[in-house]
């Protein structure tokens, strides 16, 4: 079968079951797991933060994220199809009492009226959210001038900025911007490392270091201390030694997808999602997956389809054979 859902279902490499396998570990909660302190230590320096914290999941770290800058009844404000308000089963309101407002598009002229000052009867806004890549827009990268404004937005109105960043490796090897770039931007930002990257589990969120010292009881309160979770950060670690330059192939896959395919593609791929309009996006997920190419439909007129490393490019080839079928012309 080929598995085009996500990026998420990748297997671990040989290297990178060596890799855990022999990982030195130790008592996480206690701060004691030697590959894990490495594995925040780099991240942290990569992008330019005093510090980082691993958590087991995305969702976690961006909620915790969202949390160090929302405090319970406060507002934030994020794209209309953000993971952060979609698919991360309410959390920012279940867990942090955070009350949610979207934009359709990102456009800074149009999102700064949004903002709600403190003081009268409105809930006042204290943070932004962006999402880079943009996994629901087709894996969008938002240019570097469009994050930089919404910095600007943010420093305007005392406003924190958060980064949704699970795919930023895929703007970083698609755009050439140093992590530090996108980093300096954020005043938290969570990192992937099961998406793409192909580590079995594992995110971090960055920021300065007292705010990572908060972060640290919240991940707890969350059930997210973990004990010799070394063997997970080794993964991680791995990942981001070897498996970051060939994110540039996974593009290439999914470049060959959207050419042959033009006709249902909205809009420009430049990473490693293509998203399809198409009639009846279930029936055609179906169909497909009869004739071995799996994917998920994303709405009743839309699929979406993610290259990774397990995907080949005879995989490709056969992914176009069957969707050429069975799509209208």
């Amino acid at each position: 079968m080929i598995d085009l859902r996500s990026d998420t279902v990748t297997r671990p490499t040989p290297g990178m079951r060596e890799a855990m396998a022999s990982a030195e570990v130790g008592d996480d909660v206690y701060g004691e797991d030697p590959t894990v302190n490495a594995l925040e230590r780099e991240v942290a320096e990569a992008f330019g933060h005093e510090a980082a914290l691993w958590t087991p999941t995305g969702t976690m770290a961006n909620q915790i994220g969202l949390q160090l800058l929302v405090r319970p009844g406060q507002e934030l404000l994020c794209d209309v199809q953000a993971h952060v308000a979609r698919y991360e089963m309410g959390a920012a309101a279940a867990y942090g009492g955070i009350t949610t407002r979207t934009w359709p598009e990102l456009s800074v002229p149009d999102i700064e009226p949004l903002v709600s000052p403190p003081g009268g009867y409105s809930v006042p806004t204290a943070a932004l959210a962006v999402e880079n890549t943009h996994n629901m827009r087709g894996g969008t990268v938002l240019p570097l001038a469009q994050l930089r404004a919404m910095r600007d937005l943010a420093d305007r109105y005392e406003l924190g900025l958060h980064c949704d960043g699970a795919r930023i490796w895929h703007a970083h090897v698609a755009d050439g911007v140093p992590l530090a770039e996108y980093g300096r931007l954020f005043d938290t930002l969570s990192v992937c490392l099961s998406k793409g990257l192909g580590a079995p589990a594992g995110s971090l969120l960055l920021s300065s270091a007292d705010h990572i010292a908060a972060a640290r009881l919240i991940r707890k309160r969350l059930g997210g201390g973990m004990r010799q979770v070394g063997i997970l950060a080794a993964a991680g670690r791995y990942a981001l030694a070897h498996h970051v330059d060939r994110l540039a192939d996974d593009h290439a896959k999914a470049a060959r997808l959207a050419d042959a395919l033009a006709p249902h593609v909205p809009g420009e791929v430049r990473t490693n999602i293509v998203v399809l309009r198409v009639p009846n996006g279930p029936d055609l997920a179906a169909a497909a997956e009869k004739q071995g190419v799996r994917f998920g439909a994303i709405g009743p007129t839309a699929v979406r389809l993610v290259t990774h490393y397990d995907v080949t490019d005879d995989d490709v080839t056969r992914t176009i054979e069957v969707l050429t079928a069975l799509l209208p012309d």
